[in-house]
């Protein structure tokens, strides 16, 4: 057993490089592509349950769930847009989300990078 604190503040450049976010399923809209960047605190990433932050620079790009997932913004302020309601809600440090797997999202992210720390099932 372990318990491992979630770090507000935490920046992209604290985490490893997982490649290009449209390599990881993420249709880049505007921004070019950009860098994906994380680190596992629990599993990993094709596990049934994972967590881990997660952060990318400025950008705006659509991404269709491929998991459930609950996040909260640890840096940076974006604003994601739910395309089945057309809702758009304005996230910023401290904010949390839930989504589930199959929902197609855009994402735009307002400052030049933003982390969030988050909890996926599969």
């Amino acid at each position: 057993m372990s318990m491992t604190p979630i770090q507000n503040g935490t920046r992209i450049s604290e985490l490893d490089s997982w490649g290009s976010f449209s390599n990881l399923g993420a249709e880049i809209l505007e921004g070019g592509d950009v860098e994906a960047r994380g680190r596992m605190t629990f599993g990993a990433p094709d596990d049934a349950i994972s967590a881990g932050y997660f952060g990318t620079r400025k950008a705006k790009y659509r991404l269709v769930y491929p998991f459930s997932e609950q996040a909260t913004v640890v840096h940076g302020e974006l604003r994601i847009t739910d395309e089945s309601t057309g809702k758009t809600t304005h996230y910023k440090p401290g904010d949390t989300w839930f989504v589930t797997k199959g929902t197609s999202t855009v994402w735009e992210v307002l400052t030049d990078d933003f982390t969030k720390h988050y909890l996926a099932f599969g």
